[in-house]
């Protein structure tokens, strides 16, 4: 059995995992896309937010992985309609994937054998309640981006071809990663994604000592390694669910909602939705900290992930979209 690296054991590259963290309290921030150089471990964080993310609750054989009884599609042959507990699902889903492949299409081998028109569901059917992973999103073809932009405004999967007439439940946190150096990513899409971070290699000796040790460690025998970090993994997994829990009561004042839309006016980004990820990012923060109410503190602690890709291209200002956050938050918040 293959193991993914340990979260916990990853070494820096704290805004990386705090965003992803942020994700999993609160899916409805949006998803994280991750721009950053090659090996710096931006799939490895996935892989490892996969095994640490709680257990959730869906009906057995359940194709979309419906919650209750009430919830499974009238097309999905369930037969055992019990309630169990399964890994929160994080799909890839590859560069060359076809549509077919990632909204669903017919059932072929039934058509041929049976003369049925069955559904068979895509990747979108199997991310829902979970994470959806694209690495080099950039480079993702349009139609397939189109059909992404679709399905997150909606949370549904609609297909309706071959005489078939589909719908489902497709409510999954996007994560993407790239490296900015094979392209940009569409506007529409970047939009989408509520958090971004940038990742570097790190430049400071020790650092890369702890990755180059702790990656060997791992490889050389990783049931060893996984026993030593699990601990670790298992108390970041407490903290998360104990922040979702807590997450509704979290307060946030008038002054709280002023900082969030002086900061994006300041900043020039365009329409609400750099106020509102602001807000739900800085709460879910505000809950993985224990905290009963929303801070400046933990705002300017996710400003930059939650608006630097928000940002219009200023010519006259050659800093990067993170420092001019950083830099407005200063100044708005001193």
């Amino acid at each position: 059995m293959t193991h993914a690296f340990p979260f916990s054991a990853i070494v820096g590259q704290d805004d990386m995992k705090l965003a992803m963290t942020l994700t999993a309290i609160d899916p409805g921030i949006g998803g994280v896309l991750v721009f950053g150089d090659r090996g710096t471990g931006k799939s490895t964080a996935v892989r490892g937010l996969a095994a640490l993310l709680p257990l959730i609750k869906a009906v057995a054989g359940c194709p979309v992985n419906s919650a209750a009884v009430a919830d499974v599609p009238d097309w999905a042959a369930v037969t055992d309609k019990t309630i169990v507990e399964k890994p929160t699902p994080v799909i890839d889903l590859p560069l060359g994937a076809t549509e077919d492949r990632v909204v669903g299409a017919l059932d072929i081998e039934k058509a041929l054998t049976q003369g049925l028109k069955a559904f068979e569901p895509g990747l979108l059917a199997r991310a829902n309640r979970g994470y959806l992973y694209i690495d080099e999103v950039n480079l993702l073809e349009d139609h397939i981006v189109d059909l992404l932009l679709d399905v997150a405004q909606s949370g549904q999967n609609v297909v309706e071809r071959e005489g078939l007439s589909i719908r489902h439940s497709a409510r999954f946190v996007l994560v993407g990663s790239g490296n900015p150096e094979e392209g940009e990513l569409r506007p529409q899409l970047l939009d989408r994604f509520g958090l971004s971070v940038d990742v570097k290699s790190p430049q400071d000796i020790d650092t890369r000592i702890s990755v180059i040790r702790r990656r060997d460690a791992f490889d050389r025998d990783s049931t060893s390694f996984m026993a030593e970090w699990h601990d670790a993994d298992m108390d970041l997994r407490a903290r998360i669910v104990t922040a979702r829990a807590a997450l509704p009561t979290v307060a946030a004042d008038d002054d709280v909602l002023r900082d969030c839309a002086r900061l994006c006016v300041a900043l020039g980004s365009d329409g609400l939705r750099g106020e509102l990820t602001l807000l739900r990012a800085a709460r879910a923060l505000a809950a993985f900290d224990g905290a009963p109410a929303v801070t400046r503190d933990h705002l300017r602690r996710v400003a930059p992930s939650a608006l630097r890709h928000r940002l219009r291209r200023d010519p006259l200002d050659d800093a990067g979209s993170t420092t001019r956050v950083s830099r407005t938050v200063e100044e708005v918040l001193a």
